[in-house]
């Protein structure tokens, strides 16, 4: 199947989706505490689904009613997990089910299959788990149960790995402390873990900042969460509006947790856009030509797909530098967004960890986002400034935001599947 788009002007309000990185983090907490806990306002998409089936698997009993889980954990015990195309729900439930007695074996679809393990089972394997894989990728075994101790771990690939040892911490027999060896990718998705597991009553006890953490045997407790908005899903809102938009509204819930993504915003004022932000509703005032420039995404390699497709609209060169971890997403990001946006007329200059951008004469494409969902999205937000695109992979809109061509449409996107 793919999506046939033309020229589009957007108008009206629009919901800014759930986080799915705290609907993730929140279940998994949830699974491990000492009694039931409600989480509101989750994320229904096939990665969250995800989360809820291996949290199961493993022990919890978890019921729905609308956008509200009830989580009461039963226990541990060793499973059989599929995590179709969760990287953060793979990552995460390895280290759980290391708590275990027994053996898991933890699995996913063919993008899952190729993402990176080795340093997360290599520092579980440290603690007491015997760990095995295929090459230091999925599928891979775990047969705990871990101790504790002192780990080392690599931080340039994926700041997934820390935060699974973070929540798995709480529950060894001795406490865990790390230490992160060169510097960090993602570093706000490290802090939203520390800040949820403070939610459920955790204290994770920071020596050095992004480099070195202790956290102590303490339980979880129970908790009532809500879940706040995806800054990631804003972000691609945010250049629909830029884009394509007229009058649109972003509507949002954030609270006071913490969001790297949030920093779009940011971008945008450099570019040259006036963002509007109010308690619950952003809008944008674009300027017909932005400023271009050199952006950091280091923290932020979400911020890939969204930021790139603005290069669209840039009188000047856009450099987005620091990304060298988004190869290892769903695909190779840099790899299929520089020979996609050349399909579109935009020039693109790929390094190992970087991407040059330089506007061009636009047109009609045919856009290949290799099944992941954030480049199906920016692509189709292209694809409404220019005209006559089609794109594939629609499908994909269900990892992270199912609602996304419904809810184009009701902006008056002009999207059609084929």
């Amino acid at each position: 199947m793919k999506c046939v788009i033309e020229r589009s002007r957007l108008s009206g309000e629009i919901c800014c989706p759930a986080s799915k990185s705290y609907t993730h983090r929140a279940i998994f907490l949830a699974s491990l505490a000492d009694g039931p806990s409600t989480i509101a306002n989750v994320l229904a998409s096939a990665d969250t689904d995800a989360t809820v089936a291996a949290c199961r698997s493993l022990g919890a009993e978890i019921e729905q009613d609308g956008d509200v889980l009830r989580v009461t954990p039963r226990g541990l015990r060793p499973a059989d997990i599929d995590a179709a195309n969760s990287g953060t729900t793979i990552r995460i439930a390895s280290a759980v089910s290391a708590l275990a007695e027994g053996t898991s074996t933890l699995t996913g679809d063919e993008s899952l299959r190729r993402r990176p393990m080795q340093p997360l089972l290599d520092a579980l394997g440290t603690m007491g788990a015997r760990c095995s894989s295929r090459e230091g990728r999925p599928p891979v075994t775990v047969t705990g149960r871990i101790a504790g101790g002192h780990i080392d771990i690599p931080g340039n690939i994926s700041s997934q790995f820390i935060s699974a040892l973070m929540i798995s911490a709480p529950m060894t027999r001795s406490g865990v402390t790390i230490s992160i060896q060169g510097d960090l990718v993602s570093k706000p998705y490290l802090e939203a873990t520390i800040s949820a597991m403070r939610r459920f009553g955790v204290v994770v006890h920071t020596v050095i900042p992004f480099r070195r953490y202790a956290v102590a045997p303490q339980a979880y407790r129970p908790a009532s969460f809500t879940v706040p908005s995806d800054s990631s899903s804003l972000a691609l809102l945010l250049a629909a509006a830029v884009l394509a938009g007229e009058k649109m509204k972003i509507r949002v819930a954030f609270g006071d947790l913490p969001q790297g993504d949030e920093s779009f915003i940011d971008i945008l004022e450099v570019l040259g856009v006036r963002v509007d932000v109010g308690e619950d509703v952003i809008s944008v005032d674009a300027p017909g030509v932005l400023a271009g420039g050199r952006f950091d995404l280091g923290n932020t390699p979400d911020l890939l797909p969204p930021l790139a497709i603005l290069s669209a609209r840039c009188s000047a060169p856009l450099e987005i530098v620091n990304v060298g971890h988004a190869r290892f997403k769903e695909t190779d990001r840099i790899a299929v967004l520089a020979s996609q946006l050349a399909k579109a007329g935009i020039g693109a200059v790929q390094g190992q960890d970087s991407l040059t951008l330089t506007p061009g004469a636009l047109g009609g494409a045919h856009l290949d986002p290799h099944s992941d969902h954030r480049l199906f999205m920016a692509f189709c937000i292209l694809a409404m400034a220019i005209d006559d695109c089609t794109v594939e992979d629609p499908e994909s809109v269900r990892i992270s935001y199912p609602s996304f061509i419904e809810d184009m449409r009701g902006l008056g996107a002009k999207l059609s599947l084929t």
